[in-house]
């Protein structure tokens, strides 16, 4: 029975017109892809505030505990100094003091940290999410276009790198901010003139870090597109490890795999190479900042220097170079930290790249209009002077027109490379026409929703592809709403349930990867059963059976016609038995229909087809 579709017209460029949502590809390494990256995190924002106030906390306490090490000195511990008789009672009081100050800041370090852990992991899912819904709306061209192997790296690498970014760069990014802040207005509070020689030193540091992560950057990004093109050709030589075998090409293999693992190798090494310089440079330069301190401020309290600070003027004690020796560290610290990270963040940030442009591929939202009713898909298909090549400038279809009623048998034949498949393709709208129209029951194609038209086509190929899962499951997979019986009439219908019931476990055979301790002809019945379940009005078989021998090609050829019975088909094949009963039959040669008619009335002119039947010469 035939699907129907609830069809209506969204706006567009022209009356009718198609119309295509497209951005433009996002930069990496630019504010556009952060404040985009950031955007996704709007969903945890009350966990965000907490997080925030915790590393707020934790910050303060660390600053305070910096602070009180002066008091601690100068109060607590040099009264105390040359006394006959010490009275430790109020300096294990301020001891106490401090330990409750470190205890508030670690509590809160571990919150914030386990918070955003959980929040990195939830805006991954959002944003595989997004991906994955967003790759199955994207044409066939795409796919066409990158490896898989490289598809499959935004999913893993590319979003580890974010994953890394988010649970730790991020949080990290929070406290440096609030801890420098914190930790120069305490440093204002101590000394205005240590103060001025710290924040010198720091922007000398800043301006060797940025002068080393600049040259970094580019490595990064390179690294990750390496990293996704190695991918994508492991992946390819290990479907294709047979066809190398077969033909002696693992040299060959071997050497490509070494030039890609080598470019990945450059790339890695010339950006760890700079940017694992930051971190020891930053640490020794603290620690240059620390004796530079150090020095400065006892050579200031042994001259008696008067010392100025926002609460006012004072000499340099013992306890305020103590207390500024730690906040100096701690100044540098978050920088320090900062610039660890830093790598991270240009991975993050390549990343965040690659899969924005995943994100950014171009779809398209696809409608008619019939004002409120539901027009039923009848399964009358025309194509009327369609041109078509794959790459601009070299054309593969030229003028072809076919008419298919409902109902209606069509075959292409041909030599490989004559544009039979190409044509099914474009039924399916996996491509775009150069030139002319292809109208289903009179409706231009390119107004009806992707989605509605692809649901009311079968697809029946030549390479079958099965699931990890029950037999049941596969065949559901043409109709996900299909209940066991209907699955199971279905099978009948193509003539599958009887060798699946002689399966050990019968529907209930859980098929591992492709299905391959099944014999391809019973792989093949199981695919026509799941196209059976679809109940199309159209059916496409290409080349459905080409791969399997005479034998098993009769009892797959019965399951198909009965398939067939009620719906307009499209039938590609090389064996020429398969299509005698065809309605129409087109021999195609170099993108050109040269011949059409019913094997009686081609068999009687003795052209091209003739040959092709009988394997007459010319």
């Amino acid at each position: 029975m035939a699907k129907k579709e609830n069809v209506r017209q969204m706006g567009g460029p022209g009356r009718g017109g198609r119309q295509m949502l497209q951005k433009g590809a996002i930069k990496t390494l630019n504010m556009g892809t952060v404040k985009r990256l950031l955007s996704y995190l709007s969903a945890y924002k009350a966990k965000l505030i907490l997080v925030f106030i915790c590393i707020l906390v934790a910050t303060l306490a660390n600053v305070a505990s910096s602070l009180f090490l002066q008091t601690l000195i100068d109060d607590y511990v040099m009264p105390l100094v040359g006394t006959i008789a010490p009275d430790f009672s109020a300096l294990f009081h301020a001891l106490m003091i401090m330990c409750a100050v470190y205890l508030v800041g670690i509590v809160s370090v571990l919150f914030y940290n386990r918070t955003m852990a959980v929040i990195s992991q939830g805006t991954l899912k959002i944003i595989r999410d997004e991906m994955f819904r967003h790759m199955q709306e994207l044409p066939i061209r795409y796919f066409d276009r990158n490896t898989h192997g490289d598809i499959m790296s935004h999913f893993t690498n590319d979003a580890d790198t974010l994953r890394q970014m988010l649970s730790q760069t991020l949080p990290q990014l929070f406290s440096s901010v609030i801890s420098l802040v914190a930790v120069f207005c305490s440093m204002l509070h101590l000394s205005i003139w240590l103060t001025l020689l710290t924040v010198g030193f720091t922007f000398f540091s800043l301006f060797l870090v940025k002068s080393i992560a600049s040259r970094s950057g580019g490595y990064f990004v390179k690294q990750q597109k390496s990293l996704g093109e190695l991918n994508g050709f492991i992946e390819e030589m290990v479907n294709g490890e047979k066809v190398i075998k077969v033909f002696c090409h693992e040299n060959k293999a071997m050497e490509e795999f070494a030039e890609k693992n080598e470019d990945l190798r450059q790339n890695m090494s010339k950006a760890n190479a700079l940017s694992m310089l930051i971190m020891p440079m930053m640490g020794n330069l603290g620690n240059v900042l620390y004796v530079l301190v150090a020095l400065v401020g006892g050579a200031m309290g042994i001259a008696g220097v008067m010392n100025l600070s926002i609460g006012g003027e004072a000499t340099v004690t013992m306890g305020t170079i103590a207390s500024f020796l730690v906040l100096s560290r701690n100044f540098m610290n978050p920088i320090t930290q900062v610039s660890q990270q830093l790598n991270s963040v240009i991975m993050a940030m390549a990343g965040a790249g690659r899969i924005f442009e995943l994100l950014d591929e171009k779809t398209g939202i696809w409608a008619w209009k019939d004002g409120n009713k539901l027009t039923r898909l009848r399964g009358e298909v025309v194509l009327d002077k369609v041109d078509f090549s794959y790459v601009e400038g070299k054309q593969v279809l030229f003028d072809v027109d076919v008419y298919a009623e409902p109902g209606q048998k069509v075959a292409f034949v041909g030599a490989t490379g004559a544009g039979k498949t190409t044509i099914t393709n474009l039924i399916n709208r996996f491509y775009y026409i150069d030139d002319g129209k292809i109208r289903y029951d009179g409706i231009n194609i390119n107004l009806i929703k992707k989605a509605d038209l692809r649901r009311s086509l079968g697809v029946v190929l030549q390479e079958v592809n099965l699931f990890t899962g029950t037999v049941m499951e596969n065949i559901r997979y043409g109709n996900l709403d299909a209940t066991d019986e209907e699955c199971i009439e279905a099978a009948k219908l193509v003539n599958a349930d009887s060798f699946i019931r002689m399966l050990p476990k019968g529907y209930d055979t859980v098929l591992e990867g492709d299905g391959s301790g099944l014999s391809q002809g019973q792989r093949q019945l199981i695919s026509i059963a799941r196209a059976a379940v679809a109940d199309p009005p159209c059916m496409i078989l290409d080349e459905a059976t080409s791969s399997i021998d005479t034998m098993t090609e009769s009892i797959v050829q019965k399951g198909m016609d009965n398939l067939m019975k009620g719906r307009t088909v499209f039938v590609i094949a090389h064996r020429l038995s398969t299509v005698q009963n065809a309605d129409v039959i087109m021999v195609m040669d170099k993108g050109r229909i040269i011949e059409r008619g019913n094997h009686e009335r081609l068999m009687e002119k003795k052209g091209v087809y003739y040959r092709l039947y009988t394997g007459a010469a010319e």
